[in-house]
């Protein structure tokens, strides 16, 4: 999977919006606010960082070289995967989705509804 197929699907997801809080280094896609995914701007590989569950992150750590603990995120909970094609367009795809489904379902009630009722 290439950069910019990531970078237009994460913007796909309801309420995404994607911007550079810390500089032009990394795109950040935020839903109400909150972060779901970080797509590296600077390296020869992309990479794109996900929210995942610690178990899903350790297993997914072990089993993929391309897969590492969250690059200056909180290491529990966060993974960063090198797009170098170890890891296929749809799995990738299923990791960004469970990233931003695990952050909308810590949201508040008020902010669910507002993304509910959002385009």
């Amino acid at each position: 999977m290439k950069k910019k197929e990531i970078e237009e699907y994460l913007s796909k997801f309801k309420g995404s919006e994607g911007g550079y809080p810390f500089g032009p280094e990394a795109l950040v896609f935020k839903v109400m606010g909150k972060m779901f995914a970080l797509v590296s701007q600077q390296e020869e590989t992309p990479r794109v960082t996900l929210k995942c569950s610690p178990a899903d992150g350790e297993v997914l750590v072990s089993q993929f070289d391309s897969v590492t603990p969250g690059y200056y995120m909180n290491k529990k909970h966060w993974i960063t995967i090198s797009l170098n094609g170890e890891l296929s367009g749809e799995m990738i795809r299923d990791l960004s989705s469970g990233s931003y489904q695990l952050v909308v379902s810590k949201l508040t009630k008020t902010d669910k509804k507002k993304l509910e009722g959002s385009q």
